[in-house]
């Protein structure tokens, strides 16, 4: 699973900062406190998210925790 070492190492936080709505797509601006940003991009149809995509800095993730640079 990709990213699967990283995340189950990591302990993130997700800091609400904004979030977005524009008929039925709604981004999420957060933070975690130790300074990774990221924002998602959600489609919603009835009620339910339909399309999902996120962006962040994996460079970032991996030194704010100490993981090795692959």
């Amino acid at each position: 699973m990709m990213f699967e070492r990283e995340f189950s190492t990591a302990n993130t936080v997700c800091v609400v900062d904004w979030i977005h709505d524009a008929d039925d797509v709604v981004s999420l601006e957060w933070r975690d406190p130790k300074g990774l940003r990221s924002c998602g991009i959600f489609m919603v149809v009835n009620s339910e998210i339909a399309f999902q995509r996120g962006y962040w800095g994996k460079l970032s993730f991996l030194k704010l925790h100490g993981l090795p640079i692959a």
